[in-house]
C-alpha cells in the first residue's frame, strides 16, 4: 500500500546495482551528476515502494514545502486537527454502533481504545507483515525476471528464511543486501 508521507531515505538501482542511497536531496544530487544513461528505479528505502522520481523536475520537492507552508491556512475541519485527530468515515452494523455508544466516553473514545489495544497486541505480527510486504514490493519491481523469483516470494511469505536465502543466492549482491535489510523483521514470526 503506497504511503501518503514522503519517504525518509531513498535507494536507487540501475542495471541491478545500487547507484545512489540517502535522503531525497542526497539522491537527487547523486543522480544529477550521473554520466550514465542506464534507466534507474528509485525506491523508498524503508517500504520497498517504487517511486516516480524525476531528476530534472524540482516540483516534487517544492510541492512538499509549499503544502507544509499552506497547511496552517487550511480551514479547520471536523475533529481536532491540532491534536492530530482526523475525522474519517467508519461503517459498522447497527449493533456495533449501539455497543460503541454504550461505552464510557462514547463511540470515538471506545474506538480509539480498541485500536490502541489491537495495535499493541499485534505489534510483532504487524512488523513481520510490513517487512514481508516491503521485501515483496521491492522484489516485484526489480527482481521479477530473476531466476527463482516466484519460489523466493513463496518462501518469503511462508517465513522460510533458509529457502529464501538459497533462492536469492545467485541474485546480484546489491539486490540481495537490500532484500536482507527489508525482510529482516519478517523472519521473526513464531
Amino acid at each position: 500500500m503506497p504511503s501518503d508521507t514522503p519517504p525518509g531515505n531513498l535507494i536507487v538501482f540501475a542495471a541491478l546495482k545500487c547507484i545512489a542511497q540517502g535522503s531525497t536531496a542526497d539522491v537527487l544530487a547523486q543522480l544529477r551528476v550521473r554520466k550514465d544513461d542506464t534507466p534507474y528505479l528509485v525506491f523508498n528505502e524503508q517500504t520497498g515502494e517504487l517511486l516516480d522520481f524525476d531528476v530534472h523536475n524540482r516540483a516534487g520537492i517544492v510541492a512538499h514545502a509549499a503544502s507544509a507552508e499552506t497547511s496552517e491556512e487550511t480551514p479547520r475541519g471536523v475533529g481536532r486537527p491540532r491534536l492530530g485527530v482526523v475525522a474519517r468515515e467508519v461503517t459498522l452494523l447497527p449493533r456495533h454502533w449501539d455497543w460503541l455508544n454504550r461505552q464510557p466516553g462514547g463511540a470515538s473514545v471506545a474506538l480509539r481504545r480498541l485500536v490502541q489495544e489491537a495495535s499493541r497486541v499485534n505489534a510483532d505480527r504487524d512488523a513481520v507483515r510490513a517487512s514481508r510486504e516491503a521485501a515483496y514490493r521491492f522484489m516485484t519491481a526489480i527482481a521479477g525476471a530473476l531466476p527463482g523469483f516466484e519460489e523466493a516470494t513463496r518462501a518469503l511469505f511462508a517465513g522460510e528464511r533458509e529457502r529464501f536465502d538459497e533462492l536469492v543466492a545467485a541474485w546480484p549482491e546489491d539486490i540481495k543486501a537490500h532484500l536482507q535489510r527489508l525482510s529482516a523483521a519478517g523472519w521473526s514470526a513464531a
